[in-house]
């Protein structure tokens, strides 16, 4: 499923049926330009498309399937109006106001009346179920504006649960950003990553940048849940937890005594 046609409708915003639409990362309107690039997912140009509009690709990589106007860009144009239209009539829980540098947030509806100029570590703490929704211009105008800015998920919260309605553009700049973007007009990615999917009503620009869509990319929080596994003393490349491997009786484990993490433990229990 993808991640806008889950993250909030029915937790957040109560929509009783959420439209069908294929998964997509990247929606623009009249363009998608990629230049040194990577794209996980599909990307879509929305119907009706005007004459000379496309995808450009230089020196970029998309790991999905191209929509150009076809029934799956225009299915998924209509859930991604609905979505914004929902996320705008969301009542405002705070008004927040600075750059959110070194700011801490739990899960809530967080409003800027105007423009969110914002830069610095950005730190958002709550439970694999917490559900951010951050709405920028509620006044009418506003632009989504974040300049070396670093978003980072703490106490298992998910970048698929965090969502940003942006009156108009947003432009992103050397940043590590988390969460799904509705803009109003258009997005810009220059240099850094962005782990969510990037749908606009106007152009997708990205230059020297990562995008994946927030459905593959484990939320962005190294504190996710992993699976078990009979590794040894901490995590190494398979990405799993070994923190209860010994079954509770130390004689069955495959922890080796005096491990380093990543090291494999051996086989036979910890005699």
């Amino acid at each position: 499923m993808n991640s806008y046609k889950k993250y909030f409708f029915a937790c957040l915003l109560a929509l009783s049926a959420p439209a069908a639409f294929a998964s997509v990362a990247v929606l623009g309107g009249p363009a998608v330009t990629c230049t040194d690039s990577i794209i996980t997912g599909d990307v879509d140009i929305f119907a009706p498309v005007p004459a000379g509009s496309s995808v450009t690709q230089t020196n970029c990589t998309i790991n999905g399937t191209i929509h150009a106007g076809d029934a799956s860009a225009v299915q998924d144009n209509t859930a991604f109006l609905a979505a914004y239209d929902a996320a705008a009539a969301t009542q405002c829980g705070q008004v927040l106001t600075g750059t959110l540098a070194g700011v801490t947030l739990a899960p809530g509806v967080y409003c800027f009346d105007a423009a969110a100029t914002l830069t610095g570590l950005l730190t958002l703490k709550g439970p694999s179920n917490g559900i951010w929704l951050f709405k920028v211009g509620t006044l009418g105008t506003g632009a989504l504006t974040g300049t070396n800015l670093q978003m980072v998920m703490d106490g298992g919260g998910q970048a698929c649960n965090v969502t940003w309605q942006v009156a108009e553009a947003a432009t992103l700049t050397t940043s590590d950003f988390l969460g799904t973007v509705l803009a109003g007009a258009a997005i810009t990615l220059t240099g850094g990553t962005f782990n969510g999917d990037a749908l606009a009503k106007f152009a997708v620009t990205l230059t020297n940048s990562t995008l994946t869509p927030c459905a593959l990319a484990g939320g962005g929080n190294s504190n996710a849940p992993r699976q078990r596994c009979n590794q040894g003393v901490g995590n190494s490349t398979e990405n799993c937890d070994p923190g209860n491997s010994n079954q509770g009786n130390p004689l069955r484990s495959n922890d080796e005594l005096g491990g380093v993490p990543g090291s494999p433990g051996r086989m036979g229990g910890n005699k």
